[in-house]
């Protein structure tokens, strides 16, 4: 845990929770960064971290970019964020989440938690038995298709910024992960007339691309060097990194992924070479307008559709302020999520 505490200080963090029971052999971590706008809310995820280290490394700056997330949208949220190490595929248990909803309950409400990848709607069923501050389960539904709707609107602010035009008639688009979030925002996208390129390490989700709407299949190693207009990252985070930034052949960069950039010097390696970068908390908060408005009482679809719709707007500021300051748009963001972060909503 050495550095822990320094780095907690350092970027403002409020609460890091080591989660271990002997019972059940739940190992987790739930990190608060911010409650001053609001509750702190973010998902759980679940995955083979190699390490625990990792999982802290993870939880911490995830819950970070909640609370920017939040801020971005200008929602009366904080961040935070939930993280369960274990395989999704062979660990899951009822009595597993059970567990992990009673620390939930624990925190008084200080955190409030929802689906991330590896946990579904019948994991947060689980967890509701315990605790009630959950938001999602069978009960309102998965957040993936506003998250996927919010990529889509803000993909078209990108082409607007790039091309001169939202039309993305033609557009090649190289989708990496098509999960629940990539494969509706492949929907969206053929819905377009853009030709699709897509990866993922599940064979099946990948056989549905290609059927549904004819998309080109390509191995998972050699997505990032695809001739494309725009690479859509919708998996794991940290994908452009120092190994994988020279082979990249797009003019944008705007996906669901959190972190996509594994570290910020590299956005202006990617200004340099004419690339487009939509940061990710602005561009993927679909999700979180989704579950926060639910938590509000809004269940119209339509209604919440209209909000997450206004990213598009937001990246188009959020782009036409960058140039005139001759920042990044990732600085950009930044300043304006801390600002926000700042003052109570």
């Amino acid at each position: 845990m050495s550095g822990y505490l320094a780095k907690m200080e350092e970027q403002g963090f409020e609460e890091l929770i080591m989660v271990h029971d002997a019972k059940t052999g739940l190992k987790a971590a739930i990190a608060i960064h911010s409650t001053l706008r609001g509750p702190a809310l973010g998902g759980t995820r679940m995955w083979t971290y190699p390490s625990e280290e990792a999982a802290i490394d993870d939880v911490l700056c995830l819950a970070c970019g909640m609370s920017y997330k939040a801020a971005a949208a200008e929602l009366p949220l904080g961040g935070g964020k939930g993280v369960i190490i274990g395989d999704p595929e062979r660990d899951k248990c009822e009595e597993l989440f059970r567990c992990y909803g009673r620390f939930v309950e624990r925190l008084n409400g200080r955190f409030i938690t929802a689906a991330d990848m590896g946990i579904d709607e019948q994991d947060l069923d689980c967890m509701c038995r315990e605790t009630e501050h959950i938001l999602g389960g069978s009960e309102i539904g998965s957040p993936s298709p506003f998250t996927a709707y919010g990529v889509w609107k803000g993909i078209k602010a990108c082409a607007e910024e790039v091309f001169g035009s939202p039309d993305l008639e033609g557009k090649v688009v190289a989708v990496q992960g098509v999960g629940s979030v990539g494969i509706a925002l492949c929907r969206y996208l053929a819905g377009d007339g853009a030709r699709l390129i897509v990866s993922d390490l599940d064979e099946k989700r990948v056989k549905q691309a290609v059927d549904d709407w004819d998309a080109e299949a390509v191995d998972p190693r050699q997505i990032y060097t695809r001739q494309c207009d725009i690479f859509s990252p919708c998996g794991a985070g940290g994908v452009v990194n120092a190994e994988t930034l020279p082979g990249l052949k797009c003019r944008i960069i705007a996906g669901a992924a959190n972190n996509i950039i594994k570290e910020s010097h590299l956005g202006t390696a990617l200004k340099e070479r004419g690339i487009l970068y939509a940061p990710d908390y602005v561009i993927n908060a679909g999700g979180l307008i989704f579950v926060e408005l639910n938590r509000q009482g809004t269940k119209d679809a339509e209604k919440i559709k209209a909000e997450v719709g206004r990213i598009e707007g937001r990246l188009k500021e959020l782009f036409r302020r960058a140039r005139e300051q001759d920042l990044l748009p990732s600085e950009m963001a930044d300043i304006i999520a801390e600002e926000r972060l700042q003052k109570r909503s």
